[in-house]
């Protein structure tokens, strides 16, 4: 037994010794990993030259306000188009390709127009008659004379549409007003087309056109909307916000004084709130029996933006009351199996209330590492916008009459006829290309798009890194404290701070990186799985999908072992790769704690997480539904009720997690420092634990008997 021991710590390290130096955070350190921190500085000078150039290039008004192919802007004042309103696609067949959603942009001539058409006419019936030539002129590039071209040269030169078809105005944009009658797609009263160049197609295929150019139109639709139910409900969604802070600091307070009884309250409460919702899912199912269209499938009704439809399907309860009852009763298997490790875990939560007890402004900080990362979603929001909006109208030289040594090369139009090109190469034109650009920052702008995405979550890790090595230094130095709290540094969580920006930007900067690196696989990952799905290849898809688990799986592991090796580097001040090999030995040579306490203790937080965020929810839900007869007249008219209530849910969970992800930190870092300490010492006089005789007791205890249990299994 003594060498299969021997042999267990000789493959997971070897354990700390006594050290009667040794008083807790080492503060006598020196700089670690300096070439990442080195790195991380050049980075984060290359994100901003990149951010400077994209607002260089970029202009945001793209994606809402309507442009043509010149890059000018449809009825703005002061300018050629400014009674204009309206923009009109030549072909609206090439908005189905995928670049609309990249590039904010159709890749088909767009010219502004002071109305949309309003009948169907192609370029050859229109030459016949001249009225209607007249009519259809106006869909024509300015300045279009028809005299001069003969009709192969208008349409070979994109001076003219070779159709127009019946079109509807939606945000400024003349889309095809496309109508169904008895399940029939038709353009007014036909379901095929005329192209304008000899070939009759389906109205089906505008559709697709359509969806694609409408797709940033109808969010732009949804925005609005949503924009107007914030503006009559923020009041009430920062008092429920209020509400959601009100109980998550109540219950961390209750925490730091009643551990015990508040864990138990809280997963009855839990289980009592479960079962409301089933109750009420199945009360909801029950009624709308027999209602007319409450049996339409949720597969057979599709997307919709207003989220109240669902609300009236039989399916919609049967699946909400499907969701609850197996979280129920996941909860009360585990709850019924873990009865014994709860009471463990409860004492390791109660020691995490004294440390914060001690330590009241380490419940503050969450909020300064939210504000962090709000800087970091804005600038890279901002900057994507940006790069997306920096695509150009590319011109080009096209002579197919003669020999031109210009041709193919980019060229302006306002310019072109004053330029030497057409003294040289009377036949060659200035036509419109694609969007884009060819100088080298557009050639690279995915390359831009993709770095801007990786900086993105690597400063994102790196500030919760800093929070988290914060927090680790601070409740290291109360359990290391062997009078509590007299022993403590003055303000343990700002020297805590200090020392991770003086000491240890490069080690945060380490492993945020590695993180990073896998996080941005894992997007290119599901861009490829994107590209993919209309595939027929099963083996690249099972590919992809097992590529997506593995690498879904490593980023988890890595956040695991990098959380605990910045508990380290908060103790000790070395570099990531020992912090992190040592606190992943430290963990092996403990794994029987780790899965009894460790993650016991993370189940019951997520519990309370639940619970707030639970009784927000129903509140929010009764209250915007008009439900509560106290109040009924009180809440606002909304388009979308499921906005605030969305919003409160999200909120309160972030806001419950701030507060409940103090005490997450504070319990791994004394579960490690309890480790630590269990081989350091060995409780005599002369090497006393410096856990607390509350801990020690019941700790030591549990540990020993999970020992116990685990050697008469083996």
């Amino acid at each position: 037994m003594a060498g299969d021991e021997e042999n267990y710590y000789g493959k997971h390290g070897t354990p700390q010794k006594y050290d009667p130096s040794f008083k807790g955070p080492i503060h006598d350190r020196s700089c670690t990993d300096i070439i990442c921190c080195i790195l991380l500085v050049i980075s984060i000078v290359g994100y901003v030259v990149v951010g400077i150039i994209a607002w260089t290039y970029g202009d945001p008004r793209k994606v809402i306000y309507p442009t043509d192919s010149r890059g000018q802007f449809c009825g703005q004042l002061g300018t050629p188009n400014e009674n204009k309103p309206f923009l009109f696609y030549f072909n609206i067949l090439k908005c189905a390709s995928p670049l609309v959603l990249l590039e904010f942009q159709c890749p088909t001539k767009q010219i502004c127009v002071n109305k949309c058409p309003d009948q169907y006419l192609t370029y050859l019936n229109a030459r016949k008659q001249p009225k209607d030539f007249e009519y259809y002129k106006q869909f024509c590039v300015p300045g279009f004379n028809n005299s001069q071209k003969s009709l192969p040269e208008v349409l070979k030169d994109g001076d003219c549409p070779s159709v127009i078809t019946p079109s509807k105005p939606l945000a400024r944009r003349c889309l095809p007003a496309i109508n169904t009658k008895k399940g029939v797609v038709m353009v007014g009263n036909d379901t095929t087309f005329e192209d304008g160049l000899g070939q009759r197609r389906n109205v089906t295929e505008l559709v697709e056109g359509a969806k694609k150019a409408n797709v940033v139109l109808e969010a732009r639709q949804l925005a609005m909307k949503i924009f107007e139910d914030y503006t009559v409900s923020w009041h009430w969604i920062i008092i429920g916000l209020v509400i959601a802070m009100v109980f998550s600091f109540i219950f961390v307070v209750l925490l730091r004084f009643l551990a015990g009884i508040m864990i138990w309250v809280m997963i009855v409460l839990v289980i009592l709130v479960l079962g409301y919702g089933i109750v009420h899912c199945y009360l909801e199912y029950a009624r709308l029996k027999g209602e007319a269209g409450s049996d339409v499938s949720l597969k057979d009704l599709g997307f919709q933006t207003d989220l109240r439809v669902y609300l009236h399907l039989k399916q919609t309860w049967l699946a909400f009351m499907i969701i609850l009852c197996i979280m129920e009763v996941i909860i009360i298997l585990l709850l019924i199996f873990l009865r014994k490790r709860i009471l463990i875990a409860i004492a390791l939560i109660k020691e995490a209330s004294r440390a914060v007890g001690h330590i009241m402004t380490s419940l503050v900080f969450p909020l300064c590492t939210f504000f962090l990362v709000c800087l970091c979603v804005a600038y890279w929001a901002s900057t994507a916008v940006f790069l997306s909006t920096s695509n150009e109208a590319v011109y080009k030289v096209f002579n197919d009459t003669s020999k031109c040594d210009y041709a193919g090369q980019t060229c302006i139009p306002e310019t072109f006829n004053m330029t030497n090109i057409t003294k040289q190469c009377p036949d060659a034109r200035c036509l419109f290309a694609f969007y884009g650009g060819e100088t080298a920052y557009h050639k690279y702008l995915i390359i831009f798009q993709i770095y801007n995405a990786f900086m993105f979550f690597w400063l994102a890790n790196f500030v919760i890194a800093l929070g988290q090595v914060t927090l680790a230094g601070a409740f290291a130095s109360y359990y290391w404290a062997f009078k509590k709290p007299d022993d403590m540094p003055a303000f343990p969580l700002f020297s805590s701070f200090g020392r991770a920006l003086r000491y240890h930007t490069g080690s945060l900067a380490f492993g945020s990186l590695i993180l990073a690196i896998v996080q941005i696989i894992r997007v290119l990952l599901e861009y490829l799985d994107h590209k993919l799905k209309a595939a027929e290849n099963k083996f690249a898809k099972f590919l992809l999908a097992c590529l997506k688990c593995c690498f879904w799986c490593l980023e988890k592991f890595i956040k695991f072992l990098n959380r605990n090796a910045y508990i380290m580097i908060a103790i000790y001040g070395t570099n990531f790769c020992t912090s992190a090999k040592n606190a992943f030995f430290l963990l092996m040579r403990n794994i029987i704690r780790v899965a009894v306490l460790d993650k016991v203790t993370d189940f019951l937080l997520f519990l309370g997480k639940l619970l707030i965020v639970g009784s927000v929810g129903i509140l929010a839900f009764f209250f915007f539904t008009q439900r509560i007869d106290v109040v009924q007249g009180t809440a606002p008219t909304l388009n979308y009720y499921w906005v605030p209530i969305l919003t409160l849910v999200v909120g309160s969970y972030l806001i419950a997690h701030g507060f409940f992800s103090v005490y997450a930190m504070c319990v791994d870092t004394l579960f490690l420092c309890f480790c630590e300490d269990l081989e350091r010492n060995d409780g005599s006089p002369e090497q006393p634990y410096y856990m607390s005789p509350e801990l020690s007791e019941i700790l030591l205890k549990g540990s020993l008997e999970s020992s116990k249990s685990a050697d008469s299994q083996g």
